[in-house]
């Protein structure tokens, strides 16, 4: 995704001195400023500092390419922010995961890297994005650690090999340990998970993780994890708060009613804006009684960080950006992920409460390309392209006018997408998520006043063995969020069907999609592949409200894939050899004025390499044992993969090509492995895919795609 300023005043200048653009007719006036370098990647944000200096961001997401092409006269020094995913929190008592790890050069930054700026030069640069870790089960043991985030990097083909000083590494935070786990220490990262609690009395004090340490970039990217232990009254199970990237996570509590440990704080960084925001911040500890719960006392999050299980926390300190999953504690729902932070999630509470997930990473490249700019109004990520400017909200935010109404508006929503099913071992392959709702206005006219706007989360994939009967609240928790923006809202997706924590065995929970405004709602997900009555059916009108694949039959290897905003999901493929989980149903292209080929915004799809969103996740499948006839259907209607190769990791050739941001489905493998079902794409409202399944074991859905706002109007 990217977005070059083109047609207007100050691109014209800048494509005088840099020769790069067409649109300059004669030569820039006298005085006018000197253009920066040109590149692509990411969603690009242009803003201007005091006294006038005019920076470009490009925030990536997920992982892709910065790919520098030309260089420009106002000097060739890039900037960065790279921040690993967050760990995930431990489950059923559980410490806080801790924050990934923060490396940048900004200059005058408080833990700037020793190593300087970076000297741009025309090639593409590597960008990894790191996912966050998964918060622990609810059960006690093993199972209820969480998992560690993912590493970020950024660094230019030619320095491959970590560690070189030009490869940039954010380690992935450590993960938070569930209950009783003792020498199983919460495991270290660019910062420390928590450690989790324990019923021995007097406590042990189980360990917490450490900080993975790096000798060419010696600038410290985040701090340990506290202890977790005993709590003042039993049974209380007091897990350790996260590190972050400014502090170390708090241990438990040992005296008092709160008994979790608070997370560390985050860092706050201004790169792809001029407000300072969060970053990294480490999940609470989990709270020590039902007392301490009811009374809302769990370990708070770090400042940018995940809230603690029971109270949920502060999801964020001063101008923090909500990031990293509340634990659950009992009926008390999980948070929703947020913003890309790299933030760690909370601790699950004893009452059998999951583990939060940790926030996604999140790389920033910045450059100087002017020194003014203009806009008329606030509020996303501001670009300039041709004669139009645009506002790219992926998170929640204000658009507010700078100068009265603004005519000639258009402005696109997305809801978020439904979570992916799960599966079981030796079991069926799960539902695929319904695609958040499509929604496009304008031309109009906005009136003045300051407009919020709210993106819709995706979805929570089902975990492996969840219960699928679980209260309301926490139910609803797995289909996609509305998104909101001038009074309209657009629905989010149904989750797919899932196999439950007592499969074979009903019940299932395949559902309809959320409602929208009246009439429109996202669509419904897929059926697991073992009966489980209709699938989600979907009741608003075009684009969106498409039902999910209804499965080919009452038992089946193969889940059927959630609606996309331009179709339904497709069934399994049934009995017969090789066998594939149900397509996503196809999403929509965006409206021409957003399909620009510097933005990217969007998957690929059926005619262009961009541009399509709101795709439904596909279906799992199971594959028997040493079969190779599995292979994974495609979100969004892509390609499907071939056969599955023995002993190959990820990506292999059964992977599919998904399109319009749908998750692809999971699959079991001929050297009895599974695959999860992947994520739905962040910022198109796809759908998650619905977890493969082998004969040793089950999987998780994929989490559904946040959804987006985008709005253009004439500069």
């Amino acid at each position: 995704m990217g977005i070059r300023s083109q047609n207007n005043p100050l691109a014209a200048y800048l494509d005088v001195f840099s020769n790069t653009g067409t649109d300059a007719v004669t030569a820039a006036p006298p005085g006018a400023p000197l253009g920066g370098l040109t590149a692509t990647g990411g969603v690009i944000s242009d803003y201007t500092t005091s006294p006038g200096d005019v920076y470009r961001s490009h925030i990536f997401t997920s992982s892709g390419t910065f790919d520098v092409t030309a260089l420009g006269g106002l000097g060739n020094t890039l900037e960065y922010l790279v921040v690993g995913g967050g760990g995930g929190g431990g489950g059923y008592g559980g410490g806080g995961g801790g924050g990934g790890g923060f490396r940048t050069n900004k200059s005058g930054h408080p833990v700037v890297s020793p190593l300087g700026a970076l000297t741009a030069t025309i090639q593409p640069y590597v960008v990894v994005v790191g996912a966050g870790g998964d918060g622990g089960a609810r059960v006690p043991g093993a199972v209820s650690d969480g998992t560690s985030g993912g590493n970020s990097e950024f660094y230019p083909p030619a320095h491959t090999s970590y560690p070189a000083t030009q490869f940039i590494r954010g380690a992935g935070g450590g993960f938070g340990s569930g209950w009783n786990r003792g020498a199983g220490a919460a495991s270290p990262g660019g910062s420390g998970g928590g450690g989790g609690g324990e019923n021995s009395s007097p406590s042990t004090n189980n360990p917490a993780g450490t900080v993975i340490t790096d000798p060419n970039h010696p600038r410290v990217q985040g701090y340990a994890g506290g202890y977790g232990g005993r709590g003042p009254s039993g049974p209380n199970y007091s897990g350790g708060g996260g590190g972050g990237a400014g502090a170390a996570g708090t241990p438990y509590q040992s005296t008092g009613t709160t008994g979790g440990g608070p997370g560390g704080d985050g860092l706050p960084i201004s790169i792809d804006s001029t407000t300072a925001y969060f970053y990294a911040g480490g999940g609470g500890g989990m709270g020590s009684t039902e007392a301490a719960y009811e009374a809302g006392n769990g370990g708070q999050g770090g400042a940018g960080g995940g809230g603690g299980g029971p109270g949920g926390g502060r999801a964020a300190g001063a101008n923090g950006r909500t990031a990293g999953q509340a634990g659950t504690s009992g009926n008390n729902p999980a948070g929703s992920a947020g913003y890309s932070t790299g933030s760690g999630g909370g601790g699950g509470t004893h009452s059998q409460g999951v583990g939060g997930n940790g926030g996604s990473g999140i790389v920033v490249v910045r450059y100087q390309i002017a020194t003014l700019a203009t806009a008329k109004a606030t509020g996303g990520s501001v670009s300039f392209h041709g004669s139009k400017t645009f506002h790219t909200f992926t998170g929640s935010g204000i658009f507010a006018s700078t100068g009265g109404s603004i005519s000639n508006v258009e402005y696109i929503l997305i809801g978020g997408g439904g979570g992916g099913g799960g599966s079981y071992a030796n079991g069926v392959g799960g539902g695929g998520g319904g695609a958040g709702q499509f929604l496009a206005f304008g031309p109009v006219t906005l009136p003045a006043p300051s407009k919020p706007v709210v993106i819709g989360a995706g979805g929570n994939g089902w975990k492996q063995g969840q219960p699928a009967n679980v209260p309301a609240p926490e139910y609803y928790m797995r289909g996609g969020q509305p998104t909101t923006f001038n009074s309209q809202v657009s629905g989010g997706g149904g989750s797919g069907g899932t196999s439950g924590a007592n499969a074979p065995n009903p019940p299932f929970s395949g559902f309809d999609g959320r409602s929208g405004t009246p009439g429109g709602s996202g669509s419904g997900g897929g059926v697991n592949g073992y009966d489980n009555g209709p699938a989600g059916a979907g009741n608003g009108t075009s684009p969106g409200g498409n039902p999910g694949g209804q499965g080919p039959g009452s038992v089946n290897n193969t889940g059927s894939g959630g609606g996309g905003a331009g179709g339904a999901g497709g069934n399994g493929s049934g009995s017969g050899n090789p066998q594939y989980g149900g397509q996503g149903g196809v999403g929509v292209s965006l409206p021409a004025t957003f399909l620009i080929a510097d933005m990217k915004l969007g998957g690929a799809g059926p005619s262009t390499p961009y541009g399509w969103v709101a795709g439904g996740g596909a279906g799992g499948v199971h594959a028997p044992p040493s079969s190779n006839s599995a292979k994974a259907g495609a979100g969004g209607g892509g390609p499907v993969g071939t056969t599955a190769s023995p002993n190959v990791t990820s990506p292999n050739p059964a992977d599919a090509t998904p399109w319009a941001g749908g998750g692809n489905g999971g699959y079991g493998r001929q050297d009895d492995t599974s695959r999860d079902g992947d994520p739905g794409h962040t910022g198109t409202g796809g759908g998650g895919g619905g977890g493969g399944t082998s004969v040793p074991a089950g999987t998780s859905g994929g989490q559904g795609g946040s959804g987006i706002v985008l709005i253009a109007y004439p500069s």
